[in-house]
């Protein structure tokens, strides 16, 4: 009984010493406190580059959903035959970061007004969309979004698409983190660096520290 209690002490120890090294982030995710959010906004590599910056925010991945082919690559969802969207999967906090928060951060960083389309990235994968995990996100999204048509705080109507999540798809490991990775890429440097400085300044007070 003496033995078993000092092994329990041990177990007991270790576990403690894991968690107080571990950061706040890994613990949070671990604990099942966090939510998942997932938008599509153009380029995953400008979605994730954003939201990466957000405070509440753990993990951000680029990925594919919204289309009928299993386990697609870029090549044959750039291809714009998959019916997939470029989204960003973000694992988030609840209780540090709202679900309008993020949604407030997605209507401010791209133009949910084009279709199918931002900026220069032309095709079905680039549409703006919001794929709901729970009734509350799809509820939420759709309240945001007739509130924004009715105030006309854009010129054209939204267009965002709002779907259920079936499955994502993780992209190929070089999508992830992209733009942290390519700094000097010349996409990166001139389509996703002034969009997320446009971010900081907007969202100062939100900002990771």
């Amino acid at each position: 009984m003496k033995k078993l209690s000092f092994i329990l002490a041990i177990v007991f120890s270790i576990t403690a010493c894991n968690a107080k090294n571990k950061p706040k982030d890994e613990i949070i995710m671990e604990q099942g406190k966090t939510e998942i959010a997932i938008f599509g906004a153009g380029c995953f590599w400008c979605v994730e580059a954003v939201f990466e910056n957000l405070k509440g925010v753990y993990k951000v991945e680029s990925g594919y959903t919204g289309g009928k082919v299993k386990n697609p690559t870029y090549k044959e969802v750039c291809s714009g035959m998959t019916g997939h969207a470029e989204v960003a999967r973000i694992t988030y906090n609840p209780e540090e970061v709202s679900y309008e928060m993020l949604l407030s951060v997605f209507f401010k960083t791209h133009d949910p007004t084009t279709l199918n389309y931002q900026g220069n990235d032309h095709g079905t994968q680039y549409r703006s969309s919001i794929f709901y995990t729970s009734d509350k996100q799809k509820y939420t999204a759709e309240r945001i979004i007739k509130e924004l048509n009715k105030e006309q705080a854009y010129p054209k109507p939204i267009v965002t698409e709002v779907s259920p999540l079936e499955i994502f798809y993780k992209a190929e490991d070089y999508h992830q983190d992209y733009f942290e990775n390519n700094p000097n890429q010349s996409y990166c440097q001139y389509v996703i660096q002034p969009k997320v400085e446009k971010f900081k300044k907007v969202f100062k007070d939100y900002l990771k520290k």
